[in-house]
């Protein structure tokens, strides 16, 4: 898609702010630059430095003389003239340099342009210049528009072009491109539906995570139906003159029906959709509600077999006016998730297109270690990895740079200016040993991938990898204790081994807790609670914003039993290690001399000690929880 410009102003426009400037030096500013300085002395004071030969030069004027001090020849002197026949020959005599000169007096048309009519048409240029940035700040046009059109929308306008964006250019999101495509063919065939009695959806509701590609799969809508996009932040409506918000909705709407058939496409719509809550007038943002009502009025108003489909997107769709969500405005909601497994692994090839890429590169590995990525997460992966293989020298991709791209955006840039001391170095080890000691000894835990010891640019001084041989979206009540015993096992070898803790299971903490409460608290997984909701969870999709819906009495007991939950799976995993003591020795000792081993050498090494280590593979889940607070394909366990 193209975005058609405005154009720009001529040069004439520029060439006369530069007479202007030029104007103003010549006229004001250099002769007063030039100009000596002159001291107003007597005549007889005059004639008795010329006597004691203290003149150096003499300017006789028509009115007045000038002369310059010998001893100071910075300093200027003037005096009046005198009736004085003897003048010259005193001159003469002192050997004083002396020259005459006549004033003539000014035109008085000349006097009167420079005196008024040049300072007047500087003051009328530079005020216009004044009054056009300002009314361009405050959303207007300037004074060589109407300047009572504030209500402009401001909206880009792109058109189709031969390059434009299609389908074919968004991947991993196959269901929200089913649904769109239907809008795409009514715009093609408007009358196929008109012949049956049915009407097309007047707007679409993108709703997912940041960087799933909403925004793409608008201009992919445009691209394909080939017709007018009106693009537009929802942040762009709300200004600092109330009204002024409203006006811009009319004007987009208005457009938009000129220009139909097209698409309007209104991203964070969040922005000016949000609830209204009957305070505007005590402190709430009135602004902000008669833009939203304007809108809903412009929605009801237009005929959508006119051809103008509105889509928005947001990240916040709980957060959202019911009354802008009701049939007849935003009729179909589009959710555009994280990718799955064959999502990532096609979002991947779109992006590599673009690159050079080695004939060993397998897309599907990458895949499976970048579980949770958005589209966008995933084409920085493509892109870091080519910026690495520039760094090295090489002229195309290979599947170290990939791998290690998958961890630059997970964990951060290798820190190769930080030197840990021995002694962290060793704790580094039997921490990240102690996590994946203890994963490799428990079934329902996915295999281990990598373990590192060498500190990243996200804080983390090492961490360990593990990614799930098959997609699922489900998680067993086994799974999630099994991987809290496994964030344990980094504090547990610290204490086995040096009798001492360290602040370096912080992020394991965190992760370990919220696994827990999440048991307790969402998913039902306890007898005490059982299948009662005690957490609210909103803005899912930035994150989740938790909180507890229950008394104070309960919230106590909460935390008694995650408390609880937390502890099973500590002891739990302290026994794995406290058994297994040679293997956690020698698997440190080896990490701490190569810093980095991979999960094939893990396994192997445990092979060679003799370990009677259960198989890693995901059993089928016995009790699923609706939904999960990691990625079950992965976990990441990093020391902080």
């Amino acid at each position: 898609m193209e975005e058609i410009k405005t154009p720009k102003r001529p040069i004439i426009y520029y060439m006369l702010i530069v007479v202007v400037a030029m104007l103003i030096l010549n006229l004001f500013v250099m002769p007063r630059l030039m100009n000596r300085q002159f001291e107003e002395t007597s005549y007889s004071e005059f004639l008795d430095m010329l006597e004691n030969g203290k003149i150096k030069e003499v300017e006789i004027q028509e009115k007045q003389i000038l002369f310059m001090d010998k001893s100071d020849p910075a300093r200027y002197y003037v005096t009046g003239i005198m009736d004085d026949p003897d003048l010259i020959n005193r001159l003469d005599a002192a050997g004083v340099t002396f020259t005459a000169t006549i004033e003539q007096e000014a035109s008085p048309w000349m006097t009167l342009l420079l005196g008024y009519v040049v300072p007047l048409l500087i003051f009328m240029v530079v005020g216009r210049l004044l009054m056009n940035s300002l009314m361009k700040r405050m959303g207007g046009e300037g004074l060589g528009g109407n300047m009572l059109t504030f209500g402009k929308s401001n909206a880009k306008i792109y058109v189709q072009s031969t390059d434009g964006i299609r389908f074919s250019d968004v991947a991993g999101e196959d269901e929200a491109k089913e649904l769109l495509s239907e809008i795409v063919d009514y715009l093609h065939n408007p009358g196929r539906y008109a012949e049956i009695g049915a009407n097309i959806p007047k707007g679409a509701l993108l709703v997912g995570p940041p960087g799933t590609g909403k925004t793409l799969l608008a201009k992919a809508v445009a691209g394909e139906a080939n017709v007018p996009f009106f693009s537009i932040s929802g942040s762009d409506f709300v200004e600092m003159f109330v009204g002024m918000g409203a006006a811009k909705v009319r004007d987009l709407f208005k457009q938009a029906n000129e220009k139909a058939p097209c698409i309007i496409f209104i991203d964070e719509i969040d922005t000016i959709g949000k609830k209204r809550d009957g305070l505007s007038g005590i402190g709430g943002n009135d602004e902000r509600e008669q833009t939203l009502n304007q809108l809903l009025s412009e929605m009801d108003g237009f005929n959508a077999s006119k051809g103008v489909i509105i889509l928005g997107a947001t990240n916040r769709p709980d957060s959202l006016d019911p009354a802008l969500l009701r049939p007849g405005r935003f009729d179909r909601r589009i959710p555009v998730e994280l990718p799955d497994l064959q999502g990532r692994v096609d979002i991947l090839k779109v992006h590599a297109k673009k690159v050079k890429m080695g004939d060993n590169v397998d897309f599907d590995a990458i895949a499976r270690m970048a579980v949770g990525a958005s589209g966008a997460e995933l084409a920085n992966m493509i892109n870091e990895a080519a910026l690495r293989a520039v760094r090295a020298g090489r002229r195309f991709v290979t599947q170290a740079d990939l791998e290690e791209s998958v961890e630059v955006v997970i964990a951060g840039y290798q820190k190769k200016n930080a030197i840990l001391s021995d002694k962290e170095k060793r704790i580094v080890a039997y921490h990240e040993i102690g996590h994946a000691l203890v994963a490799a000894l428990q079934s329902h835990s996915a295999p281990v991938t990598k373990i590192t010891i060498i500190p990243r640019t996200s804080g983390a001084l090492g961490y360990t990898m593990q990614v799930d041989e098959d997609e699922h979206n489900l998680m067993s009540k086994e799974e999630i204790e099994n991987k809290i015993a496994t964030l344990t096992g980094g504090r547990i070898a610290e204490d086995l081994i040096f009798h001492s803790i360290t602040t370096g299971a912080s992020n394991d903490i965190e992760q370990a807790t919220k696994l827990a409460r999440a048991m307790v608290t969402r998913f039902g997984m306890t007898e005490e609670f059982g299948m009662v909701a005690l957490e609210t969870v909103s803005n899912q999709y930035l994150g989740g914003d938790a909180s507890l819906a229950c008394s104070p009495d309960t919230s106590t007991a909460i935390d008694k039993k995650v408390i609880e939950v937390v502890r099973t799976q500590y002891e739990k995993a302290e026994n794995l290690l406290k058994t297994h003591m040679k293997e956690l020795n020698g698997l440190a000792n080896y990490l701490y001399d190569h810093e980095t081993i991979t999960g094939d050498e893990f396994m192997g090494l445990l092979e060679q000690m003799k370990v009677p280590a259960e198989p890693a593979a995901a059993a089928e889940p016995t009790s699923a929880a609706a939904e999960t607070t990691a990625p079950a394909e992965q976990t990441e366990s990093k020391t902080e």
